[in-house]
């Protein structure tokens, strides 16, 4: 495999990502007292930061990678909202096809840390399903982005937030069907079976287990193909990718199927780490059409994000240098 020219056609594809979007808030600050109004810590701020999150970091981490991206969701029409629209746009994410509601506010995960220790996280959200009028919008909106963009993969990243409904993730897998463009997923539990006819599928195993109702703990290549075999009968879906924690990745199409263990590493931090694996997932498998160098890929690049503390997204000249250390 010619990795340097992979990374390049990369820069050839366009792609959307749609989901629940957040804002990412963090306040570092030093406690040297307790309040005299209750006994809690006095958190004095000294810096404050905000970062994307949720599906946003999917798409953040398609655009280190040099692809074309374009966020499509549906923000509150608040000041969170404008932060979080300017940060995508700051980080060469298109935010032309979002959707600003006033029924709803923007996600913000508020995390209050002194010490290198979080002292408490607030969240601001709605997690309800958004109305049938935001719906309309938002597949609106994703519909003038296909006729615009023709875009190879489109991406669906839910967070259980309340934007990927039923209906809208049905309306929108009929769509890329219809146009020809590949879909990926990364479900969560609530919705996890309306993903009928998507190609690749990635969820954890934890995921899987609970959904599918498997209590066994051994986890072999047995198991994880006769957990292929009943996900297949409920989604009609082309490929399954099951990330296993410490343990690497499973994947299968048709009946090629394996676990791509892990690499040693010294882990820091293992959040924002499905989210780099599906986006890398997305664009190998949508340039190359092969299974096992997407599991691969997408194998090696969650394990360098697990190396940084906090959610990052993955820097593209280390997957290329670590790809023709560990592949080639």
């Amino acid at each position: 495999m010619d990795f340097d020219k992979l990374f390049h056609d990369f820069t050839q594809l366009k792609v959307a990502v749609i989901g629940d979007v957040m804002l990412d808030t963090y306040w570092w600050g030093n406690v040297d007292r307790i309040s005299p109004e209750a006994p809690v810590p006095v958190v004095a701020v000294t810096k404050r930061e905000h970062r994307i999150g949720g599906a946003g970091n999917v798409a953040l981490n398609i655009a280190s990678l040099g692809a074309s991206v374009s966020m499509i969701s549906v923000l509150g029409k608040d000041d969170d909202g404008e932060q979080l629209a300017t940060l995508m746009q700051q980080n060469n994410i298109n935010t032309k096809y979002l959707v600003h509601s006033e029924y709803r506010i923007t996600t913000n995960k508020i995390r209050i840390i002194s010490r290198n220790q979080h002292m408490m996280r607030l969240d601001a959200e709605m997690a309800n399903d958004m109305s049938a009028a935001d719906e309309d919008r938002l597949l609106y909106a994703f519909e003038n982005y296909i006729a615009a963009e023709n875009p190879a993969v489109v991406i669906l990243e839910d967070y259980n937030k309340g934007v990927l409904t039923e209906n809208v993730i049905k309306k929108i897998i009929v769509l890329c069907k219809h146009h020809h463009i590949l879909t990926a997923v990364d479900p969560k539990r609530k919705n996890f079976f309306a993903y009928e006819g998507a190609d690749i599928f990635k969820p954890n195993l934890k995921e899987v287990k609970e959904g599918l109702n498997i209590l066994r703990d051994d986890i072999n290549i047995s198991v994880l193909k006769d957990m292929h075999l009943l996900l297949e009968e409920r989604l009609q879906h082309l490929i399954s990718l099951i990330t296993l924690s410490e343990k690497g990745v499973f994947y299968q199409q048709e009946n090629e199927a394996a676990i791509i263990p892990t690499h040693i590493r010294s882990i820091a931090d293992v959040s924002g780490a499905g989210d780099t694996v599906i986006a890398v997932a997305a664009l190998v498998f949508v340039a190359t059409g092969n299974a096992r160098l997407m599991a691969e890929m997408a194998n090696i690049a969650g394990g360098l994000v697990c190396e940084e503390v906090g959610t990052v997204a993955i820097d593209k000249k280390l997957l290329v240098e670590e790809c023709k250390k560990l592949l080639a």
